[in-house]
């Protein structure tokens, strides 16, 4: 005979995750992305002030129209905490084909620093493993020409 006593059943919760549209939006005259300036076009007016580091996504579709912007993180001067999962969560629920990600340098020195480079290469390899092609931005868009492990995407952006 056991003294252990019968565990009472775990309660697992059900869960339902939806998107939530901000009443906020930005109108976008080109309706396409065909290049990085456009990418920084479209950015600069969501983060080209900030005083601190913001890392930003925005989703595309098939046809390169931008879908959503999404601030992932908000850091301090000199830096902004990114993560592959809080980067592709909204990619993901908005069923975007590709991103791109941009974040500011509120230093002006638009030059990637080592950990620039360790996050271009963590969100391409997340990007490659999701379906989702992550193309990289910056104030002045740098990364396609300094880091030859940048894939050139379907979308022949010039990155």
């Amino acid at each position: 005979m056991s003294n252990l006593k019968p565990q009472p059943a775990k309660r697992v919760e059900i869960i339902t995750l939806r998107m939530v549209r901000e009443k906020a939006s930005l109108l976008y005259p080109n309706r396409v992305i065909r290049s990085p300036k456009d990418a920084a076009d479209l950015f600069r007016p969501f983060i080209g002030d900030c005083d601190r580091e913001t890392f930003c996504i925005v989703c595309l579709n098939t046809k390169n129209e931008p879908t959503a912007l999404h601030q992932v993180s908000c850091g301090t001067l000199s830096t902004a905490l990114v993560h592959p999962r809080e980067t592709f969560k909204l990619a993901v629920l908005a069923n975007s084909a590709s991103i791109i990600c941009c974040h500011n340098h509120p230093s002006g020195k638009a030059e990637p620093s080592p950990e620039d480079v360790d996050m271009t290469k963590r969100l391409r390899d997340a990007g490659d493993l999701l379906g989702i092609w992550a193309m990289m931005s910056s104030r002045f868009p740098f990364l396609k020409e300094r880091i030859p492990h940048c894939k050139s995407t379907p979308l022949k952006l010039n990155w």
